[in-house]
């Protein structure tokens, strides 16, 4: 026997449709049509009462949970083109809803512990944003470098190692160039690349694309076959796809030659490849701010989002007499399914709406100056004003785009953890991280800063920040420490 929370099948589709980013969310309306067939799509410029009054019970239900909307009835025997509403679709809605909101908080007062320090609230903050950021390939290899058995200055040797490693897992100098402009012995960075050469991905570190090759033919033991003899003796010829000759050079027939090819086919020529980020991935706002003389006006793409209604034509199949018990009920499911997506699409904008309504009144000063003026921001000191759990503002700001006066920004962007100002204020860590990018990109390439440096200026700034805290945000926003950003 055990205790489990299971979520209906409608309120999980109703939190995808949250979740969904706008092209997502498109895909998922377009299976959902063709799926039901009491659905169909309207064309934008065109709204139906039904739509009209489905947008208004949403945005009640949005803006206050505790007041569920107006039941939404449709009875065929009193209906025929749709004006009388007749199933509890609503009060299964708000059902689920509030069960669902009863174990959440259930387990929140169970399972959580309490957030009393700043601190823990930036561990809670960073969980949450922490879920949709992906490491680069340097940053996972500083991190294996933290975890691997070096000494204190092989350690450094191993970070300058990671630090000419290009986004393929590539080694860009030899041993040589490295020992010239660091004064460190050749045969020292030698020893600890090939500590880096064990990393994850097999064959980073590599010097060229047979090194690359051999190293992931070693790390599954296949220093013994045909294909780890190919590639050591034979890499020209296997680039010139030259198979007789290497048939005769290594003794063997045709036909092993081939078959080794396709095994060494499946080999990574590329190490990095996986951590490269998805460059063709489309970004579609869905909240815009603009502004209209002194004031800031929050809009949705509501346009964007497919536009729904039930068929009139299976309205009046449920009317008719003759229609068989069968029809009758499979349609009435049907349509049921239709109004909560139709629902549910309509409650999506409106709690997107709400939230980003939220961020502007808190943000003002970003929209109106900048990044420097970005003040934290918790998505619980949200969740609280628009009346909803925080994994609801989780959910609806992931993969989310509000397009500003300063530029497009995914809406996680606006939640920040603070830091405290020798003023005693608040300033968020965003706004700091910035501040030490611009203090870095000014300075003197032969004497880079180091990290108490940057401490020191961040503190003339009016910001108190410990040395550690410098060390996290360089390694977050992918710059090199002062010894590896130094220029000979």
């Amino acid at each position: 026997m055990t205790l489990s929370q299971v979520l209906a099948p409608q309120l999980q589709q109703s939190l995808a449709l949250l979740q969904a980013p706008m092209l997502e969310l498109r895909a998922m309306v377009a299976q959902e049509l063709a799926q039901n067939p009491v659905l169909e799509e309207l064309p934008v410029t065109e709204t139906t009462q039904e739509e009209k009054e489905t947008r208004e019970e949403a945005a009640t239900a949005a803006a206050d949970p505790a007041e569920p909307p107006p039941d939404t009835r449709f009875d065929p025997a009193t209906e025929k083109g749709g004006s009388q509403p007749v199933d509890d679709f609503q009060a299964e809605f708000e059902r689920l809803v509030r069960v669902d909101q009863e174990w959440r908080d259930h387990f929140a007062q169970t399972n959580l512990p309490s957030r009393q320090s700043a601190e823990e609230e930036e561990k809670r903050q960073y969980m949450f944003d922490s879920l949709v950021v992906s490491a680069s390939l340097q940053e996972n290899l500083l991190e294996q470098v933290r975890l691997a058995d070096l000494t204190e200055e092989q350690e450094k040797v191993a970070e300058l190692i990671v630090g000419n490693i290009d986004d393929y897992g590539y080694l860009q100098s030899s041993a040589e160039e490295l020992a010239f402009s660091t004064s460190i012995p050749a045969e020292q960075i030698l020893e600890v690349l090939q500590v880096v050469q064990t990393f994850h991905p097999p064959g980073v570190g590599a010097r060229d694309l047979r090194e690359c090759l051999l190293l992931q033919l070693r790390r599954d033991g296949k220093e013994n076959t045909l294909e780890f003899r190919i590639v050591n003796d034979c890499m020209e010829a296997l680039g010139k796809r030259r198979i007789p000759e290497i048939s005769r050079k290594l003794g063997v027939t045709v036909e092993e030659v081939q078959a080794s090819m396709q095994r060494i086919a499946n080999l990574e020529p590329r190490p990095g490849r996986a951590f490269l980020p998805d460059n063709n991935q489309y970004i579609v706002p869905e909240v815009f701010v603009q502004r209209m003389d002194d004031e800031f006006l929050v809009t949705t793409a509501n346009d964007s989002v497919p536009h729904l209604r039930i068929s009139n034509v299976y309205k009046d199949l449920m009317a008719q007499a003759d229609s068989s018990t069968e029809v009758r009920e499979y349609i009435r499911d049907k349509i049921r399914a239709g109004k909560f997506l139709i629902k549910s699409l309509h409650q999506r904008q409106q709690t997107i709406l709400n939230i980003a309504k939220e961020i502007l009144n808190r943000q003002r000063e970003f929209m109106e100056k900048g990044v420097a003026f970005l003040k934290p921001l918790t998505m619980v000191q949200v969740a609280e004003v628009v009346g909803v759990h925080e994994t609801t503002v989780s959910r609806a700001v992931s993969g989310k785009y509000m397009e500003t006066p300063q530029g497009t920004f995914e809406m996680k962007y606006f939640f920040t953890s603070g830091l405290q100002t020798t003023t005693g204020g608040n300033v968020s860590n965003t706004s700091v991280k910035d501040m030490i990018d611009e203090l870095i990109k000014k300075e003197d390439q032969s004497k880079p800063l180091s990290d108490e440096e940057i401490v020191k200026l961040v503190a003339e700034k009016g910001v108190r920040i410990a040395r550690r805290t410098v060390a996290k945000y360089r390694s977050e926003l992918n710059i090199l420490p002062s010894h590896l950003r130094k220029v000979y």
